[in-house]
């Protein structure tokens, strides 16, 4: 059984930041600059949500434009859905299906070890059928 630490293995711990009180501009840019789908939000040092392209999407959406004076907390997602290093993949990637989500943390003990995103669930996917697809090519051909 395939675990999420194995995802983060390969893509990596690093996770941005943006304060609660931060203009939801400002987070979309640093989204943009990072090439990246999310950012969580803290507030006084404590995370409190995350906050998504399409969390700014939907607004625009709804609302119109943003202006500058909406903050990161009016859009964000709350309460955090998160899953364990030990979560199994296809757990995660089920989860992640139910609850129509694209972004998840990986917390152990209370820290988060890095974000999970649906993209890099079915890139893991992928790379563990091409492998099994060969395995089973190679048995069969060499015997």
């Amino acid at each position: 059984m395939n675990k999420v630490s194995e995802i983060l293995g390969d893509k990596g711990h690093e996770v941005l930041r943006i304060d609660a009180d931060a203009p939801v501009l400002e987070a979309v840019k640093r989204m943009v600059e990072a090439n990246i789908g999310s950012l969580l939000v803290t507030k006084g040092g404590e995370i409190t949500g995350i906050v998504t392209e399409r969390d700014y999407l939907r607004r625009v959406a709804l609302e119109g434009p943003t202006d500058e004076e909406v903050t990161v907390e009016e859009i964000m997602s709350s309460p955090l859905i998160v899953v364990t290093p030990e979560t199994a993949i296809d757990e995660c990637m089920a989860l992640m299906t139910d609850r129509r989500i694209r972004h998840v943390p990986v917390v152990d003990g209370g820290e988060v070890m890095g974000i999970v995103s649906i993209g890099d669930v079915v890139k893991f996917k992928s790379k563990q059928q091409s492998f099994e697809i060969k395995y089973l090519t190679d048995y069969i051909t060499s015997g």
